[in-house]
């Protein structure tokens, strides 16, 4: 009994970091936001209760606000389907039986591993830059160079791209979704005369669902969040084509030190967010196919 209780304490005693990190770093400043957003908390001034004033002036006084919620809803839009549909195809290149396929594994995993640091951000504006490499490799074949990063057109769709570049965390998801397919399933289609268009659609798609499922929401809710590469790569610009959402609260909280409101419109992509993840959820059961036969 004495022994037992020990390895209890020792077992909460490694956790504590844990729990501590949990308490003081995302459970309090999580709480702690909600009250300040009906607060006009700033860094210069004592705070005051205003209500829900910091919410309805974001939805009727600030064009930043609808700005950039649309310039977020595009990038989601872009980012994300591309982005899953790359790493899909990625992934069925390297589930097949190639000699040293292990190395194409790993060097295809790597921008992942690089991924969302201020170094690739600053990397891929210059390859993007009017004299960068992406110009420079267009003109020996014959092509205009373009404004990628001064185009209010090319913009938004070159940053979009860094995240579709970034595809390895869902590309390992695909890959182990697949080789848990039963080959069964493909030789009995084959002898059907089946062609591979028609087991992707029919064998492949459905029974990659459930990966297809987590990855969305997982890819959608990163990008939601999107900061630093438009940060970095744009500065929001030109012409605020790519001032997202996550630059938004930047500004509003560490530029403009409007803290309370910076908390409010936190708590509003929140709820977008949430409200996107549960029609996701509600939407699967018409569409995820589990093995069992169920949804």
């Amino acid at each position: 009994m004495r022994k037992s209780r020990q390895n209890k304490y020792t077992g909460l005693f490694y956790v504590l970091p844990f729990v501590i990190g949990l308490l003081v770093f995302q459970l309090y400043p999580f709480l702690a936001s909600f009250f300040y957003s009906f607060t006009d908390l700033s860094i210069a001034n004592d705070w005051s209760w205003v209500g829900l004033s910091n919410y309805i002036k974001s939805f009727t006084a600030d064009r930043d606000f609808w700005n950039s919620l649309k310039v977020t809803g595009i990038y989601v839009f872009i980012a994300v389907p591309c982005k899953l549909v790359f790493a899909l195809f990625i992934a069925m290149v390297l589930n097949m039986k190639i000699r040293g396929i292990r190395f194409f594994q790993t060097l295809y995993y790597i921008p992942s591993i690089l991924g969302g640091s201020v170094a690739v951000s600053v990397i891929w504006r210059f390859m993007f830059s009017h004299d960068g490499l992406v110009n420079t490799l267009t003109s020996y074949l014959g092509l205009p160079a373009l404004d990628w990063l001064g185009s209010k057109a090319l913009a938004l769709p070159t940053v979009s791209l860094l995240a579709v570049w970034q595809f390895g965390s869902s590309m390992v998801l695909f890959l182990v979704g697949l080789k848990q397919i039963p080959v069964s399933l493909y030789e009995a289609a084959s002898i059907d005369g089946a062609s591979k268009v028609h087991q992707f659609f029919k064998i492949t798609l459905p029974m990659l669902t459930p990966t297809v499922l987590f990855n969305v929401i997982m890819q959608t809710i990163g990008a939601f969040q999107e900061f630093t590469s438009a940060f970095i790569i744009t500065g929001g610009g030109p012409m605020n084509s790519t001032y997202m959402y996550g630059m938004m609260l930047y500004n509003n909280s560490f530029k403009y030190y409007k803290m309370g409101y910076a908390s409010a419109q936190s708590w509003i992509l929140f709820i977008i967010i949430m409200a996107v993840t549960g029609l996701l959820f509600l939407s699967s059961k018409k569409w995820v196919y589990y093995e069992d036969g169920g949804n």
